[in-house]
C-alpha cells in the first residue's frame, strides 16, 4: 500500500510538468488518477472506501464530518477520461448518512452545489462560501459555522469536465449546455450507484451565477429523462445567468446606481445620463405586476467608435474583473476614448480628478441631442465602472469589485485555496488527479476561450435558459419541483433587477410573472431585517439585503437561513394566498430597489478605511430620486447643459465631504 503511494506521489511531478495546464497555451489533455485501493470493475458501494477521505488534510483544523471525494466519470461515450470531482461530506452531527443503503422511504435531503464562471471551480465555494472549510487572506484555515452540511448531506462538484479537477481529453470539452447536461446526468448515474440513497432521497440542486445556466438545462435533461437517476425535489439559483447578457448586466444599470448612488458621486447630470442611454437602448422596461406583455428581444448595441474599449469589450467583465490589470485597463480605456491627457494618470489629486470630470460632462452637454454613446455603445454597466474608477472615491483611489459594489479594496484580500489543493498530501487525501494543478478558474469550458465567434460572451453557443423557462416551469409543477432564484442586493455583475425581468417575463403555474410585487420582509434568527422574500406558484425569489455576487460568503448565517427556511424548508413567508401575502406587504420595500448601505470600504489587501455618505447628501438624493423616477428620462442632452454648473457644485461639496470623513 504505501510503496503504491510512494510511487503515485513520485510520478506526480513528471506528470504535472509534461501534462499540467502550465499557461494554457495549449487545450490541456488530462485524466483522472486511480490511487492504491481503487477496486476494478463498474461502480458499486464497493468504491465508498476507496473514495473516503481518512488521510488528515494538511493545514486543516478539525473535527470535519464524515467526507469522501474524487473523480467519476460522465460516461460520454469515446471519452473515457472525461470525469466530473466532487468533495461530498456528511451532515453535521451524522454517520452514515452518505453510505446508507438504498431505502425508499428515506426523505433525508441532500444538496448538490455548483460553482458558476463558465469554468469556476466549485471548491471556491467550499473552501470561502458555504463549505465546512474556509481560507484566510493569510493563507490560514478555520471551520464555517454556517457550512450548508449542517443542515443535510452536501456535495460539491467542479463540472463542467475539466473545471478544477475535473478531467477531460482535449477534444473531450463540452460543446454546449446541452451536452454538459448529459454529462452530469451520467456523472449522477455513476454517484448513486456508489451512494444507493441518493436515487431515492430528494434532491436539492443549487448553485450561483453561471450556474444560472448550467442548472435549467441539467433540469430540462433530468425531465427529459424516463427513469433519471436522481429525485430532484427543487432547485435553487443564486445572481444566476438566465438570460441574455444584456439582461442581466446591462439592462439593471440604472437600479445599480439607485442602489448606491455613491457610485457616480451623488452627481444628478450623471444619473440623467445614464437614465437617458438606458432609455435610448430599450433597457427601462416596464414591470407591472401582474405583468402585461412579454418584453421584446433586446439588442446589446456595440460601440460605433474603434477604440481600445471596443476590443476590450471582446473579453467578458467578469472575466476582466478577475484580472490584475482591470483599473490600470479602465484608465487606458478612458483615455484612448476621450483623449484627455490627465486621464492616464492614476494618482491624481481631487482637483485634476474634478477637472477631469468636468470635461466628461461637457463631452455628454455637446453630443448630439438623443444619441447612443458611440464609445460605449449598450455596454451600460462598462461606462458605470469606468464612470466610477476614474471619477468617484473611494473607488477612484482602489477598484470596482463587480460581485460587491461597497468593495473598493485594491488589491482584494485574495481567498486563494490553490496551494492546499496541489499540494500532494491533499492531493492523495483527495483521490484527486495527478495530470493537473488545481486552479479556481479554467478558460475552456467550451474548448476555446471565450470565442464569441461561437456564441455569447464566454463562447457558450446554447440559447439562455429564459428561451425555456415557461417550459421548464410547467415540467417542474407537474413534477412537484419548486424554484427558488435568490440575489446579493450589492452584486452589479447580475444585478436583482434583472434576474426580476426574468421572472415577469417567464410563466409558471399558468400565468405570467408574479401578480404581486414583491414587498416581504424576512429576518434572520436574531430578528435582523436579511432583505425580501416573495412566493407564487411554485417559484420563490429571496433578496439578500448587504450581500454580494457570492452570497454565503457576505452573509453566511442569513445564507443558512434561507437554506433552511426557504429551499429545504416549506417557509410561507412571502407567498401569495388569495388577496393576501403571509408576512405582510411593506411599502416602503416596495420601490425598485433596495437601498445599499452608506459606508464604502477601500485599502490595500485589506480594509484601511471606511468612506461614510453624509446624512445630508443622502437626503438630497432621496428628495431627488423620487421626483426623477416618476417622469420618463428626456430624449435630450439639453437638461446637462442648463444644470451642469449648479449640479457640480453640489456634486463638489459631496466628493469633498467624502475626502473629509475618509
Amino acid at each position: 500500500m504505501m510503496v503504491s503511494l510512494l510511487l503515485s506521489l513520485l510520478a506526480l511531478a513528471f506528470c504535472r510538468l509534461v501534462l499540467g495546464q502550465g499557461s494554457q497555451a495549449s487545450i490541456p489533455n488530462t485524466f483522472p488518477h486511480a490511487w492504491p485501493g481503487q477496486p476494478n470493475g463498474t461502480f458499486s458501494p464497493e468504491w465508498q472506501k476507496y473514495f473516503e477521505v481518512t488521510e488528515k488534510l494538511p493545514d486543516i483544523p478539525g473535527p470535519l464530518s464524515r467526507m469522501f471525494a474524487g473523480n467519476i466519470p460522465v460516461n460520454r461515450q469515446g471519452h473515457p477520461n472525461d470525469t466530473l470531482f466532487f468533495w461530498a461530506f456528511e451532515k453535521q452531527g451524522s454517520n452514515g448518512t452518505l453510505t446508507a443503503p438504498a431505502d425508499a422511504n428515506n426523505t433525508d435531503p441532500w444538496i448538490i452545489w455548483l460553482q458558476g464562471g463558465p469554468g469556476s471551480s466549485g471548491m471556491i465555494a467550499l473552501t470561502t462560501e458555504n463549505g465546512p472549510i474556509h481560507v484566510l487572506a493569510n493563507g490560514t484555515w478555520v471551520l464555517n459555522n454556517f457550512s450548508w452540511n449542517h443542515l443535510a448531506d452536501t456535495i460539491w462538484i467542479d463540472q463542467p469536465v475539466g473545471t478544477g479537477f475535473s478531467t477531460a481529453d482535449s477534444t473531450g470539452y463540452i460543446p454546449d449546455e446541452d451536452q454538459m447536461g448529459e454529462d452530469f446526468l451520467g456523472f449522477l448515474s455513476n454517484l448513486v450507484k456508489v451512494f444507493p440513497s441518493l436515487a431515492t432521497r430528494p434532491l436539492f440542486l443549487t448553485g450561483e451565477s453561471y450556474a444560472g445556466t448550467y442548472i435549467p438545462y441539467i433540469t430540462k435533461h433530468i425531465f427529459q429523462t424516463e427513469n433519471p437517476p436522481v429525485k430532484l425535489r427543487k432547485i435553487a439559483i443564486g445572481d444566476g445567468s438566465l438570460g441574455s447578457q444584456a439582461t442581466v448586466e446591462h439592462v439593471p444599470v440604472v437600479n445599480v446606481i439607485e442602489t448606491y448612488p455613491a457610485l457616480i458621486g451623488y452627481d444628478q447630470d450623471v444619473f440623467n445620463y445614464f437614465r437617458q442611454q438606458s432609455h435610448l437602448c430599450g433597457f427601462d422596461l416596464n414591470l407591472t405586476y401582474p405583468q402585461n406583455g412579454h418584453f421584446p428581444t433586446l439588442n446589446l448595441v456595440r460601440p460605433t467608435e474603434n477604440s481600445g474599449l471596443s476590443q476590450s469589450l471582446l473579453q467578458p467583465t467578469e472575466s476582466r474583473a478577475r484580472t490584475t490589470s482591470f483599473q490600470k485597463t479602465i484608465a487606458e480605456k478612458f483615455t484612448a476614448v476621450h483623449g484627455k491627457r490627465s486621464l492616464s494618470k492614476r494618482a491624481e489629486f481631487f482637483e485634476r480628478r474634478e477637472e477631469s470630470r468636468r470635461e466628461w460632462k461637457r463631452d455628454l452637454s455637446g453630443r448630439a441631442n438623443g444619441t447612443i454613446d458611440p464609445f460605449y455603445g449598450c455596454f451600460l454597466l462598462d461606462e458605470l465602472i469606468d464612470y466610477a474608477v476614474n471619477f468617484t472615491f473611494p473607488w477612484s483611489n482602489g477598484d470596482f469589485d463587480v460581485y460587491d459594489i461597497p468593495d473598493a479594496t485594491n488589491p482584494e484580500p485574495f481567498l486563494n485555496a490553490s496551494t492546499f489543493f496541489n499540494d500532494n498530501r491533499t492531493r492523495a487525501a483527495l483521490h484527486a488527479p495527478t495530470s493537473k494543478d488545481w486552479i479556481r478558474n479554467f478558460n475552456y469550458p467550451f474548448g476555446n476561450v471565450h470565442d464569441r465567434s461561437k456564441g455569447n460572451q464566454y463562447g457558450d453557443p446554447s440559447v439562455e435558459p429564459i428561451a425555456f423557462l415557461s417550459d421548464l416551469a410547467a415540467n417542474a409543477s407537474a413534477a412537484n419541483v419548486s424554484i427558488v432564484f435568490y440575489s446579493g442586493n450589492d452584486d452589479s455583475l447580475v444585478q436583482h433587477h434583472g434576474t426580476e425581468v426574468i421572472i415577469q417575463n417567464m410563466t409558471f403555474g399558468g400565468v405570467q410573472g408574479f401578480t404581486r410585487k414583491p414587498s416581504t420582509p424576512w429576518f434572520d434568527d436574531d430578528g435582523n431585517f436579511a432583505g425580501i422574500v416573495h412566493q407564487e406558484r411554485g417559484l420563490a425569489y429571496v433578496l439578500f439585503a448587504g450581500a454580494g455576487h457570492l452570497v454565503p460568503e457576505w452573509k453566511p448565517a442569513q445564507a443558512l437561513v434561507f437554506l433552511r427556511e426557504f429551499v429545504l424548508g416549506s417557509n410561507l413567508n412571502g407567498t401569495v394566498s388569495g388577496t393576501v401575502v403571509v408576512g405582510g406587504e411593506n411599502s416602503t420595500l416596495a420601490n425598485d430597489f433596495l437601498p445599499g448601505g452608506n459606508e464604502i470600504f477601500y485599502g490595500s489587501g485589506a480594509t484601511q478605511g471606511t468612506s461614510t455618505i453624509p446624512a445630508a447628501t443622502q437626503a438630497a438624493w432621496s428628495s431627488f430620486i423620487a421626483t426623477a423616477t416618476a417622469t420618463q428620462p428626456a430624449a435630450t442632452n439639453g437638461a446637462y447643459r442648463n444644470a451642469a454648473e449648479g449640479l457640480l457644485g453640489l456634486a463638489i461639496g459631496f466628493s469633498t465631504a467624502l475626502l473629509l470623513v475618509a
